[in-house]
């Protein structure tokens, strides 16, 4: 069974495709005979999926490349970036090509900046096939590259004119991911739906369990909560800033341990609870809630402690490199309760050292 959601931009407006199979289904990747298409995908999902596609678009008359990259957080870079360029140099491609990123959420995020790049703007399709990808980063146009001094500091807003979320990509994920994907399924029940979070208490070994059900509506349910907050605020610039719950702290990690030993979702798990512990400190969240989110973390088989190799203050720097600083001041997304969040612009700095040295 399928779900289609739209997400409202106007006239950047595309479907998000939701089901089982759907490698498998030609229309729902919005494309016809005699466009070339250009495949951007890594070296882990090449193997799996890669083929599969090529045969289906040619049999339509669609002409197409196909580029591999290293699989992995540390390759989200410039290098990664450059090579799906010149594969499209490479291969003649036109404005009217079409770029797909089959993978994760590093394949999404570099090759979806490609694409804003390349001649100024082609157009791409998001085929994300990890649970993360799948719920939050192939949905809402961000497309980025990591620096070595900061995540995600380099990029574009660019939407995608489709996404098809084929939910059986999910049964080659390795556990790990599939816990670090339910990092941001949780970020969602926190920030905006205390519903959802109590569906989750309920629900988390389903998904952990890969119940076709259960995946199909948390999917749907994450996608729909995050095109509301795409289509109210697309460029950041008010409310989707609490689409970072966790990650001011989370990014902090990732760049200071060196990106890929810590994947995205762990990092986000341990700074959700560092930004839950700031608001306790703030009076704006009860000891209760706290116990809620670690809990259902340590459910999903998530970490809950820092890492140990990090020195409290270490952290300060990277959060002041933070895209959500104004005038040199660190800018936090705290829970107040389940279900709601506030962005506070002036967080003292001695607070959240205690809070970070809490986990």
């Amino acid at each position: 069974m399928q779900k289609i959601l739209n997400v409202a931009l106007e006239n950047r407006s595309y479907p998000i495709t939701i089901g089982e199979n759907l490698l498998s289904q030609f229309e729902h990747f919005k494309l016809h005979s005699g466009q070339r298409v250009l495949i951007a995908t890594n070296d882990t999902i090449a193997p799996l999926y890669l083929q599969h596609l090529i045969d289906m678009f040619e049999a339509h008359g669609i002409k197409t490349d196909f580029v591999i990259v290293p699989d992995g957080e540390q390759y989200k870079t410039m290098e990664t970036w450059n090579q799906i360029l010149t594969a499209l140099l490479a291969n003649n491609h036109t404005r009217n090509s079409i770029l797909i990123a089959l993978g994760g959420g590093v394949i999404g995020d570099v090759a979806g900046f490609a694409a804003s790049a390349y001649q100024r703007g082609i157009k791409f399709i998001q085929v994300p096939t990890t649970l993360l990808s799948q719920v939050d980063s192939s949905v809402g146009g961000k497309t980025a590259i990591n620096h070595p001094l900061g995540k995600n500091m380099i990029g574009a807003f660019y939407q995608p004119q489709a996404v098809v979320i084929d939910i059986n990509c999910l049964k080659t994920l390795p556990p790990r991911e599939l816990s670090a994907g339910l990092a941001e399924v949780i970020k969602y029940g926190i920030i905006m739906d205390s519903e959802f979070f109590n569906w989750l208490e309920t629900h988390i070994d389903d998904l952990l369990n890969l119940d076709v059900d259960a995946l199909s509506y948390c999917i749907y349910h994450c996608c729909k909560l995050k095109a509301q907050v795409v289509a109210a605020d697309e460029t950041e610039q008010d409310m989707r800033a609490i689409l970072n719950l966790g990650h001011t702290y989370g990014h902090a990690i990732e760049a200071e341990l060196g990106y890929g030993n810590w994947l995205h979702g762990e990092a986000v798990s341990v700074g959700m609870l560092m930004a839950a512990q700031t608001a306790k400190l703030l009076g704006k969240l009860t000891d209760k809630d706290i116990q809620r989110i670690k809990n259902l973390l340590i459910k999903a088989k998530l970490p809950v402690k820092r890492p140990e190799q990090m020195t409290i203050e270490s952290y300060i720097p990277h959060m002041l490199r933070d895209k959500k600083v104004l005038s040199g001041q660190i800018r936090l997304v705290l829970p107040t309760k389940i279900g709601a969040v506030e962005v506070i612009d002036v967080v003292d700095k001695q607070l959240i050292l205690e809070a970070i040295s809490s986990i």
